[in-house]
């Protein structure tokens, strides 16, 4: 009798330690699930300074206590931030956008009211030209905390990128009256820019700059667009200082690189202005440095050159919508993006195809109805470029580009151009 009784005790003890084992090694396979993906590493001038030793030993130390304690919110929204700072710095945003992402869906699941997890989703959202689902995210957050400034400039941001432009300023007042600082200022400036008032813009994009570290990326950002405020002026020589600054202070920023290498190019400068741009290309990939790249072989001559590089980047930006099909935190919309790289090859059935389904998600926008007007006008068909033209003129926007493809537009078609 006793020994049956010892025999049970190691039999329970046995199926007992058993059950404690696969516990554990159930619930440390579903920590480790929750871990967000980690840093990539920098390349270039980015992998040097203080700025992603920093950075690196952060994601460590919150990839630690994430993983020790996936109810840890703190050292989530910790990861997203720093995943959001680098998808900036570096342009990798399919990478670091989905790692965003996971890590607010994860607090989510949990605690759908929290504001700082909305604040990311929105974020990122925005990031992946979501916008109208950014804008929805937005506005949750904000019956939540409606004193909170960050939540308004993701509003502004989504308000302009949909075209509801007089919504965005109302945004952004209520923006800068909670916070006056680098990033309500720059979107007065943007919006001052949108509506055609430059000199309101350059000061209000002075006031950023001020208002930022000096060397910080956000600051550097802000410098550099109030370089292209002066370009879109035709004062040259104030953009090229803001360049040039931006690189003293920020050493190999990749947007300083490319605003030094527009100047170049209308200095005729070709070989220096590429020479600059593919070093800002190699610094971070950007689609808007591989389509200035694209322009600036084409009026160097080098069409070959150019095709191979719209070709590539049509690749890379199909590749990437096919696999967001499976993946949706990392879907980003491109169309806007694939119409012109389209126009470059000459393919104008899928130029219009992308310009049009982006135009269905955001017909108010101006932008978006200058790549729709440009589309049509290079296909020849003016009459029904105009409308759009017309569309993307509603704001009195100023910007040289715009109104050089306007006015041929209106030429065209005889209609009377009052820029």
């Amino acid at each position: 009798m006793k020994k049956n009784a010892i025999y049970m005790l190691c039999v329970a003890f046995f199926f007992a330690s058993l059950i404690f084992i696969l516990y554990k090694y159930v619930h440390e396979k579903k920590r480790d699930s929750v871990v967000p993906l980690t840093l990539k590493e920098r390349k270039g001038s980015l992998a040097k300074g203080n700025e992603w030793e920093r950075t690196r030993k952060m994601a460590a130390f919150y990839t630690e206590a994430a993983r020790k304690n996936p109810d840890n919110q703190k050292a989530f929204l910790a990861l997203a931030s720093l995943f959001i700072q680098e998808s900036r710095i570096t342009g990798d945003y399919l990478h670091y956008d989905a790692a965003a992402m996971s890590c607010a869906e994860h607090i989510l699941a949990a605690d759908p009211d929290n504001f700082d997890a909305l604040i990311i989703k929105a974020l990122v959202n925005m990031s992946q030209h979501h916008f109208s689902d950014g804008i929805a995210v937005a506005e949750k957050a904000l019956k939540i905390n409606p004193y909170n400034a960050f939540v308004y400039g993701i509003l502004v941001d989504g308000n302009v990128e949909m075209g509801n432009y007089s919504a965005a300023v109302e945004y952004s007042d209520k923006m800068v009256s909670i916070r006056p600082d680098l990033r309500s200022y720059s979107r007065i400036s943007y919006l001052r820019e949108i509506h055609g008032d430059y000199e309101g813009a350059i000061e209000a994009m002075k006031l950023a700059v001020e208002a930022g570290v000096a060397g910080d990326e956000p600051t550097e950002w802000a410098r550099v667009h109030l370089g292209q405020l002066f370009e879109n002026i035709n004062d040259l020589e104030s953009a090229e200082m803001s360049y040039r600054m931006s690189l003293e202070e920020r050493p190999g920023y990749s947007y300083a690189l490319a605003g030094l290498s527009r100047i170049a190019k209308e200095q005729k400068d070709y070989r220096k202005a590429i020479q600059l741009l593919e070093e800002a290309q190699a610094e971070m990939n950007s689609a808007s440095f591989r389509e200035e790249l694209i322009n600036t072989y084409r009026e160097s001559g080098n069409d070959s050159k150019a095709d191979a590089l719209a070709k590539q980047m049509i690749a890379e930006m199909e590749d990437a919508a096919e696999k967001s099909v499976n993946d949706p935190n990392a879907g980003h919309y491109t169309d806007k993006e694939l119409a012109m790289a389209y126009l470059e090859v000459k393919d104008y059935d899928n130029a219009l195809k992308h310009a049009l389904i982006e135009y269905n998600r955001r017909p108010l926008n101006i932008d978006v109805n200058e790549t729709v007007g440009w589309v049509y006008y290079k296909m020849g068909e003016y009459q029904k470029a105009l409308p759009y033209m017309q569309a993307a003129l509603k704001t009195k926007s100023k910007n040289p580009v715009l109104m050089a493809r306007a006015a041929l537009v209106f030429k065209q078609t005889g209609a009377a151009y009052n820029p």
